[in-house]
């Protein structure tokens, strides 16, 4: 048991804290030990409740990385209760959504968050999800959603409600030249770091989430009140 321990610690980058009280160790790094006792136990299911809540960054990748391992490289079923979408589509092979207790819909995170259900956007905290009137003009759905228009390439006219993935949306600081129909320009109104990426809430007339990496963020000199452009075509835009 005694190397398995240590093994563990190493792990979760613990080895050189192996002396010290649990009690003496920072928030995130009582979250690691406790994935270091699953690790040394060898659980056959290990639950966990939130556990990338409220860790430094540090912590964070660490225990993303040390549930990729358990996933990929042990025999361990890793079931995780999670609000961070993006985190569970990341680590896990199969979602499962519940709605007040109730499982309401299981699948692989691609196929779930490609063409998203209605319980699936709003648990999402309705990201780019907006309702309208539809018209169609030259074979393409121009829906109004109150203070901006956006082009789908469904033919549906009438009241509609629509989803747009963070993912496809492209943002620039100046027009794009594209056969894409969508073209909005707005302004950064809140930027949020996830670790590996970032995203961004634009005021378009309608405020639109978008993601992009931290790479993408520097280069550009992005900042809240930073002017930008959000393009995105027709066919990204999914009927829910």
């Amino acid at each position: 048991m005694s190397r398995r321990v240590k093994e563990a610690l190493e792990v979760v980058g613990l080895r050189d804290l192996e002396g010290r009280s649990a009690r003496r160790l920072s928030g995130g790094e009582q979250q690691r030990l406790s994935l270091a006792r699953a690790l040394a136990l060898r659980c056959e299911l290990l639950l966990l409740d939130e556990p990338t809540a409220n860790l430094d960054p540090e912590s964070l990748s660490v225990v993303k990385e040390t549930i990729s391992w358990l996933n990929s490289e042990t025999e361990t079923t890793v079931v995780m209760a999670t609000h961070n979408l993006l985190q569970a589509a990341e680590l896990s092979e199969r979602l499962a959504l519940l709605d007040r207790g109730a499982v309401v819909e299981v699948g692989r995170p691609s196929a779930l968050l490609l063409r998203p259900s209605k319980e699936m956007a709003r648990f999402a905290r309705s990201e780019n999800v907006f309702t309208g009137v539809s018209r169609i003009m030259e074979g393409v759905s121009h829906i109004d959603v109150g203070g901006a228009t956006i082009r789908a390439a469904f033919s549906r006219q009438g009241r509609v409600t629509v989803h747009v993935r963070p993912e496809d949306i492209i943002v620039s600081k100046g027009p794009l030249e594209s056969s894409a129909r969508n073209r909005l320009r707005g302004r950064i109104t809140a930027i949020q770091d996830l670790d590996s990426v970032v995203r961004l809430k634009v005021d378009v007339g309608r405020v639109f989430t978008v993601q992009i990496t931290r790479k993408s963020l520097a280069e550009m000199g992005l900042n809240v009140g930073s002017e930008v452009y959000l393009t995105f075509k027709a066919s990204s835009v999914q009927l829910i």
